[in-house]
C-alpha cells in the first residue's frame, strides 16, 4: 500500500501532450507543471497553455482533474511564491504596460506639465534600461584567501567565457 503523505514521486504520474505520455518528474513534465503554475498565477491563459503543449480544451479539463498534475502543480505554486519568483514574473507583467501608462500621460494636453515631464523621463529611464552599465561595473569574482599574519591571496577576474585560446591552454594544462 502506497503511503499517501510521502513527498516522492511514483514513475506512473505522467501527463499526455501531443500524444505523448510524459512523467511528471522529467524536464518537459517540470516545464509543463512550470507552465500550470504560471497560468495558476494568471500570468498565462488557459489557450497559452494549450497551444503551447497541443492540447484541446478538453484534454485541458481532463489534465486538470488528474490529481498527480494538481499535486504537482500546488508544490509548484508555493516553491514561486516562497523563492519570489511569482512575484518578479507578475510585476514584471504589469511593468510591460507601464510604457504605454506613461505614454498616455506624456500626451495628455490636460495633465499638469510637472507629471508629463515625470512621465518623459520615467520613459527616458525605462527606454535605457541596461545601457546605464559599463565596463566598470562588469561581473566579477573575487576570492580572497586569508594566509594569517597579514598575508592574503586575492585572484580578482572578470566573469567571461574564455577564448578558444584560453580554453585551449586550460585544456593542455589540463592533460600534463
Amino acid at each position: 500500500m502506497r503511503d499517501t503523505t510521502s513527498i516522492t514521486k511514483s514513475d506512473d504520474e505522467t501527463v499526455i501532450l501531443r500524444g505523448i505520455s510524459i512523467p511528471l518528474a522529467s524536464d518537459v513534465g517540470g516545464a509543463f507543471i512550470a507552465d500550470c503554475s504560471r497560468n495558476r498565477e494568471r500570468l498565462v491563459s488557459d489557450n497559452q497553455d494549450c497551444e503551447k503543449y497541443g492540447l484541446s480544451l478538453n484534454a485541458w479539463a481532463e489534465i486538470a482533474q488528474n490529481k498527480a498534475v494538481r499535486h504537482a502543480v500546488n508544490a509548484e505554486h508555493e516553491r514561486r511564491i516562497r523563492n519570489g519568483d511569482a512575484a518578479k514574473e507578475a510585476a514584471a507583467k504589469l511593468f510591460a504596460e507601464a510604457p504605454e501608462v506613461l505614454g498616455s500621460i506624456l500626451h495628455n494636453e490636460h495633465a499638469s506639465p510637472r507629471h508629463r515631464i515625470e512621465a518623459a523621463r520615467e520613459l527616458r529611464a525605462t527606454a535605457n534600461t541596461g545601457a546605464e552599465r559599463t565596463d566598470n561595473t562588469s561581473d566579477r569574482f573575487v576570492i580572497t584567501i586569508n594566509l594569517g599574519a597579514d598575508e592574503k591571496l586575492v585572484f580578482d577576474k572578470p566573469i567571461a567565457p574564455l577564448t578558444p585560446d584560453e580554453a585551449r591552454e586550460n585544456l593542455d594544462a589540463d592533460m600534463e
